[in-house]
């Protein structure tokens, strides 16, 4: 064993995936996940704990895998986190806890993530469920939204004997994780559901098809429904555009349109009746993980599928994993290239795009370099379908519907970072109606933080 690289993950064959929505990752077996365990060091400045937005005890965690002790390794994770098997899939440890892994000054750093995903299915297929608590408190509080944030906010809640009820707008529970990420990555029966079916076991009710500013409002269920305090994890599902002329056509997308046609209601299975127009040339606008994830649905729909992105692949804010994976499978990649105008025919429908290469100049806010037109580079692509993923902001329903909950320019909810209070008395709030977009395990972290400054607000009351 070379204890300086990692143990490699099985994987789909990428020609076979394509074509496909199964897995792609099938994970480590037993053996694979001991072998890997053996390679921490157990450091006791444990620098992989501080770049881990939930905090979970990782080389506590990772120990008791070495010694094959995986219900143990399950418990000590479920003290931090309630999505263990959803952030071993997608949360990006290459940026975070594993960047800082000791491990990785010398070699490859280990590989937490995969780790922590072998737990937590080892758990799911065990049976190994969390422990309800003891007694209750006998004090209600209500989630708005049940994506990761508002999850992980009212799991913990109910570890600490909070009486909680989440409000979901759609009909199925999971927010992002049912509607936004592909089946290919996170499949929905065996881990979504699993995991928030171990967020009920807590106790924590759920009710779905609930508005909240149409169905009822946050000041009502403070008042009159006889919550004490309320946690906003609503997202960010309003999707931006560019403003570029064309982009109202028959056959231009949002990604989370797209995303959420082929992933909730099931668009790519032929036994739904939710068919989605697929287009044989597909262009996806974008480069972040969303990008990737619309790019690689519409092209196992049967697309060619091209990403045009303004910069170069080294400033892609997707994970490199996904675009490693969209690269094996065949998606074509039109770095340093801008969109300035979507073509139609005679009948609306999009039939190309005006494009312009682009070359990287100074160094923007970002701290990327920003892209500036290269002189008369302008050419076409032929297309029938366009996909806009270019990020997207809350909806702005709650706070308009809510009196006193600040925003700010970007209607995003102004909120403390360290509790997630709000302007509003009682009122929390966190992720990416906070944020504006971002990943699942820093919503998670929102959550947590969230949960806490309740509980701390609850206490004192």
């Amino acid at each position: 064993m070379d204890v300086l690289k990692k143990v490699p993950v099985r994987e789909q064959n990428a020609k076979i995936r394509a074509t496909n929505f199964e897995e792609v990752c099938y994970g480590y077996n037993e053996e694979e996940a001991r072998e890997e365990a053996s390679r921490c060091i157990n450091c006791k400045n444990a620098k992989c704990m501080e770049g881990c937005p939930v905090s979970i005890n990782i080389p506590a965690f990772i120990h008791e895998v070495k010694e094959g002790n995986f219900e143990e390794a399950s418990r000590i994770i479920g003290e931090s986190s309630a999505l263990p098997a959803v952030c071993g899939r997608v949360c990006p440890q290459e940026s975070q806890c594993e960047q800082r892994c000791i491990r990785g000054i010398k070699g490859e750093p280990v590989s937490i993530g995969k780790l922590e995903r072998f737990v937590a299915d080892w758990a799911r297929e065990n049976g190994i469920k969390p422990e309800p608590p003891k007694q209750k408190n006998g004090k209600k509080v209500a989630v708005i939204g049940s994506g990761p944030a508002g999850l992980t906010c009212a799991g913990d809640l109910a570890k600490l004997g909070y009486d909680v009820t989440i409000f979901e707008a759609l009909h199925e529970a999971g927010g992002v994780l049912v509607y936004g990420i592909p089946e290919f990555r996170l499949p929905k029966s065996k881990v979504v559901q699993k995991e928030i079916e171990n967020v009920k076991h807590l106790g924590v009710k759920i009710e779905t098809n609930v508005v909240i500013g149409k169905s009822t409002t946050i000041d009502e269920l403070l008042n009159e429904e006889g919550f004490e305090a309320i946690f906003i994890g609503s997202g960010a599902g309003l999707p931006k555009f560019m403003g570029i002329p064309g982009e109202n056509a028959n056959g231009v997308f949002s990604a989370n349109e797209y995303l959420t046609r082929s992933n909730l209601m099931k668009a790519f299975d032929d036994n739904y009746d939710t068919p989605i127009m697929i287009g044989k040339k597909v262009a996806v606008v974008g480069g972040g993980n969303v990008a990737m994830d619309a790019a690689r649905t519409a092209l196992r729909l049967g697309a060619e599928v091209h990403i045009v992105y303004r910069r170069s692949e080294e400033e892609l804010p997707a994970r490199v994993e996904e675009v490693h994976h969209a690269k094996e499978e065949g998606i074509i990649f039109n770095l340093l290239t801008n969109p300035t105008e979507i073509l139609t025919d005679d009948n609306g429908w999009v039939r190309g795009m005006k494009c312009v290469e682009m070359e990287l100049g100074e160094p923007d806010e970002s701290g990327r370099r920003r892209p500036v037109v290269k002189e008369g580079s302008e050419y076409e692509m032929e297309l029938d379908t366009v996909i806009m993923s270019l990020g997207t902001s809350p909806n702005p329903l709650i706070a308009s519907t809510t009196e006193g909950l600040e925003v700010n320019k970007w209607k995003c909810i102004v909120a403390d970072e360290e509790h997630g209070q709000t302007s509003k008395e009682g009122v929390y709030a966190g992720g990416d109606a906070v944020t504006g977009a971002a990943t699942v395990i820093l919503a998670m972290g929102a959550g947590k933080a969230g949960a806490k400054g309740i509980d701390e607000y609850l206490s004192n009351q």
